[in-house]
């Protein structure tokens, strides 16, 4: 039996990343009790095809159910904040999926109510959990690449390329007054904080929206597919791309874009991170491979090998080396640092799961980047 087995959960959220949520959860033993979709129907039809007993007609009568004790939402962006606030006040512990809230004043509030309620509050930063990911982490923390001075890369796909792609994250009441930043350039800030230790200062942000108007099918549809049947055209005001300068505090600079129209790039998230004594650079399209720079010696590229690599890294990995280790193995590795601490009563010591302080930190930036893409100006984020 699984050490998790005692442990219920239950999943808000039935869609792409709800179903991922419950496909690890079942691979690391964690009884999942139910679902809440996003009307009694749906919640139904999903409890049906992906083989969960139960499906809660609403919020009220999943935190009734004594026998979940950690809430995964995977809900929409503007859901979060009201169902979180709950959750907590229910005495359960939160897996929340990124971004965090809708604005930092939400997520603000949000810190504190996990801070007084001891119980595990975990945001989604499920990339940090690739093994070479913490394998750079803990190779910064250790020294091996000096003093950080230059980060720079991307976090591109190409699903939101065309008028007719269409999902809930294109509005603006839904998903936030930023997507592209707000989606997946939240993942990139949150994950070269991580590996680097840094936090931005200051950002100069431009935002483009190449796409003005699109196609949006009458009927609903699912992250990552295609809409069929009756449309209607509808203006579009969040951000298809994004071009961000980044000042971090001690001296160090970043350059990232993000972009949902990039034809090609399916999944890539890139960072190159260049010290005083070495660099490192890691790509999410081939994630079991570390490039290591050198300037006297020839350079490296560490396959992920838990036989080479540092504890931090091996302490991730779980397949033996040259078993790619992608995505969901991410969600995996996250998933059970998290319930570890659960088990334990708290975060622990060492523990490398991104905190709701964590997720706080990425909504200040992005509160700052449209700050900044607004006024045309370096906005400091202490001015949020």
């Amino acid at each position: 039996m699984s050490d998790f087995a005692k442990i219920g959960a239950a999943v808000i959220g039935t869609g792409f990343i709800g179903s991922v949520h419950l496909q690890m959860l079942r691979r690391l033993g964690v009884d999942v009790r139910g679902v809440l979709g996003s009307s009694p129907e749906r919640g139904a039809q999903a409890a049906a095809s992906l083989g969960v007993a139960q499906a809660y007609a609403g919020l009220d009568d999943l935190l009734a159910d004594e026998r979940v004790d950690v809430v995964h939402v995977t809900s929409p962006n503007h859901a979060h904040y009201p169902q979180v606030k709950a959750i907590l006040g229910a005495g359960k512990h939160v897996v929340c999926e990124k971004p965090l809230a809708m604005t930092s004043a939400q997520s603000a509030e949000m810190v504190e109510i996990a801070r007084a309620s001891g119980k595990v509050a975990a945001v989604c930063y499920n990339i940090r959990f690739y093994p070479l990911n913490q394998q750079a982490h803990g190779m910064v923390r250790a020294g091996d690449l000096g003093e950080i001075r230059f980060v720079t890369g991307h976090y591109h796909q190409d699903w939101l390329a065309r008028p007719t792609d269409w999902n809930w994250r294109l509005r603006s009441e839904m998903g936030g007054a930023l997507r592209s930043v707000g989606d997946i350039g939240t993942h990139w800030v949150d994950l070269t904080s991580f590996v680097t230790g840094l936090k931005a200062e200051a950002v100069m942000a431009e935002l483009a929206t190449f796409i003005p108007e699109r196609q949006r099918p009458k009927g609903p549809v699912a992250t990552f597919s295609s809409g069929a049947g009756e449309t209607e055209t509808v203006a579009i005001d969040t951000d298809d791309a994004a071009m961000i300068v980044i000042r971090y505090e001690g001296g160090a600079r970043g350059v990232m874009s993000t972009s949902q129209i990039n034809t090609g790039r399916k999944n890539s998230l890139q960072w190159d991170v260049a010290g005083s004594k070495a660099s490192a650079a890691w790509d999410s399209e081939t994630p079991d491979h570390l490039f290591i720079g050198h300037r006297d010696r020839a350079n490296e590229t560490l396959m992920r090998d838990f036989t080479l690599m540092n504890p931090t890294g091996t302490a991730a990995a779980t397949l033996p080396p040259g078993h790619v280790e992608g995505f969901g193995d991410s969600f995996h590795a996250f998933f059970r640092a998290v319930y570890r601490d659960v088990a334990a009563g708290g975060r622990q010591e060492g523990s490398t799961w991104a905190t709701f302080e964590d997720g706080h930190y990425e909504m200040r930036f992005c509160d700052a980047v449209l700050k900044s893409a607004k006024e045309g100006r370096w906005v400091r984020l202490d001015e949020i």
